[in-house]
């Protein structure tokens, strides 16, 4: 599988929404292998997390955040369903899951309906080792502005603490198995 190929359908070289897609993509592929290797022996598959976390983010360009370079007509909040939906239909469901399980830290049911999201009401919480990884590592990058610093752990726990304390709770797991 050709992943530049994948990503070449849906954007085209040279614009904001295609460099930020491939720097923020190649930074959490990065930064994953190196959560992965903190885990080896659980045997993580090494080829699916550099292919999904370059994918991760594909169905942005569907969503209206023109500071990204994307000029669709859904919520930001939707890029992981989308990106679900056209992985899917390329016969890749195990990346597209990814997609849709990587926002925030996960999102529950419960979150979906108690905010009012414009999600489908279900569970989208990272399960396998390589969702949560991928999950874990896209914390530390944004692709708002083109900025691409990483941040720090406490950065990512200050901003998690707005969604609630199991928001929290599920990074620092994440930091104690995968740092």
């Amino acid at each position: 599988m050709d992943i530049l190929d994948i990503i070449k359908d849906y954007y085209r070289p040279g614009t904001l929404a295609y460099d930020i897609l491939m720097r923020h993509g190649e930074l959490v592929a990065e930064k994953a292998l190196m959560a992965a290797s903190q885990v080896a022996h659980l045997e993580p598959d090494l080829t699916f997390i550099q292919e999904a976390a370059m994918l991760h983010d594909i169905g942005m360009f569907l969503t209206n955040s023109p500071e990204i370079g994307c000029s669709g007509t859904h919520p930001y909040v939707m890029h992981g369903v989308l990106g679900r939906r056209l992985l899917e239909e390329r016969g890749l469901p195990r990346h597209g899951r990814v997609c849709e399980r990587h926002v925030g830290v996960g999102i529950s049911a419960k979150d979906v309906r108690r905010r009012g999201l414009p999600l489908p009401v279900r569970d989208m919480l990272p399960e396998t080792l390589e969702e949560q990884i991928i999950c874990y590592a896209d914390k530390f990058y944004s692709k708002a502005g083109g900025r691409h610093k990483e941040k720090s752990a406490s950065q990512i726990l200050k901003n998690l603490k707005r969604r609630g304390k199991g928001k929290t709770k599920r990074f620092k797991y994440w930091l104690k198995r995968f740092e």
